[in-house]
C-alpha cells in the first residue's frame, strides 16, 4: 500500500494496523495512545465496546506490534489509569497484562499528571459513604519491551543532561491538548511522544505509532530527528495530522543529512515500507 503521506523521513499510512504490511522486526519505538473504550466519539470506530471485547482487540494490535518491533524494541503506552464510564475497569492494570500476555515484558510506569481537575463532574455520593468515586487525575505511559532492555547498539543520543534528570522521575506533569483546538476528539499533546522519543531512542531511529490520531506522534518524530511512521485508519484524522505538520514547518526545516540518508524506500521491495 502507498503510502498517504510521505516527506522525508515522515510517512503516513491510512490503513488498519491490524491490515498493515510494514516490515516485521523493523521499529525501535512504539509511542500510541489507543482508544480507551470510554465512548469518545471518532468518526468511525465504537468506542463503548464491551469490556471483554476491547480487551481482545488490545491483544490483537499488542500482538501486531509485537511482530513489528526489533528484538530490543521498546513500547509506550499512554492509557488511562482506571474507567468509570460503563462500570469501573482497570484499564491500566488489564492492558499491561493483555501486553504480556502477548510477548511484550515490563519495564517501568510513568505517571502523567494532566492536571485536569477542574473538569470532573462525576462525584458518586456527594460528601456520603454510600458509593463515592475516586477518581485519579492522571494517566500513566506503560514503558514494555520486547525481548531485552539494553539497545543493542550504541547510536547518539540526544537529551540534555536536564531533561534526563527531570524525565527518569517517574511523574510527568505538563498540560493536555484541546480537542475542539485541533479537531480531533482524544489528542495527546506533541510533548508526551517528545520525552518518550527523547528518553529511549536514538537519533534517526524508526518510531511507529499505530493509532496516530492528530499526528502528535509525528510532530515529535520530526522535531526530533526521528524517522517516523503513523498509521491511521480514519482518513480526515490523517489530513488533520498533514496539515499539524505543515503548520509545524515540515516543508520549510532542512532535514539533517543523518535523515535525509534514511529516507523510506516504498517501491523496493514487496513490503509497503522497508526502512533502510
Amino acid at each position: 500500500m502507498e503510502p498517504y503521506f510521505k516527506h522525508g523521513s515522515i510517512c503516513i499510512f491510512n490503513q488498519d494496523i491490524l491490515k498493515s504490511d510494514i516490515e516485521t522486526g523493523s521499529i525501535d519505538l512504539i509511542v500510541t495512545s489507543p482508544p480507551y473504550d470510554v465512548d469518545v466519539q471518532y468518526e468511525n470506530y465504537d468506542d463503548s465496546i464491551p469490556y471483554g471485547e476491547y480487551l481482545e482487540f488490545a491483544r490483537k494490535w499488542l500482538s501486531m506490534c509485537y511482530a513489528l518491533a526489533k528484538p530490543d524494541g521498546r513500547l509506550c503506552l499512554n492509557i488511562p489509569l482506571d474507567k468509570n464510564k460503563g462500570g469501573q475497569q482497570s484499564v491500566y492494570a488489564d492492558i499491561t497484562a493483555a501486553a504480556k500476555e502477548v510477548g511484550w515484558k515490563y519495564h517501568t510506569t510513568i505517571i502523567w499528571n494532566e492536571q485536569n481537575i477542574s473538569r470532573r463532574t462525576a462525584w458518586g455520593s456527594w460528601m456520603s459513604a454510600s458509593a463515592p468515586f475516586v477518581i485519579a487525575p492522571v494517566e500513566v505511559i506503560v514503558v514494555m519491551y520486547k525481548k531485552r532492555w539494553k539497545k543493542e547498539y550504541r547510536g547518539e543520543s540526544d537529551i540534555t543532561r536536564e531533561e534526563f534528570i527531570e524525565w527518569t522521575n517517574g511523574v510527568w506533569s505538563f498540560n493536555g491538548e484541546s480537542g475542539k483546538k485541533i479537531g480531533h476528539p482524544s489528542p495527546f499533546p506533541a510533548e508526551l511522544p517528545r520525552r518518550c522519543i527523547k528518553l529511549f531512542s536514538y537519533l534517526n531511529d524508526l518510531v511507529l505509532d499505530p493509532f496516530l490520531g492528530s499526528g502528535s506522534t509525528l510532530i515529535a518524530c520530526f522535531e526530533t530527528n526521528r524517522r517516523g511512521i503513523g498509521v491511521e485508519i480514519n482518513k480526515n484524522y490523517c489530513d488533520i495530522a498533514i496539515k499539524r505538520l505543515k503548520d509545524h514547518g515540515i516543508f520549510q526545516k532542512r532535514l539533517t543529512e543523518a535523515v535525509k540518508l534514511s529516507s523510506f524506500d516504498v517501491n523496493k521491495s514487496r513490503k509497503s515500507l522497508l526502512p533502510i
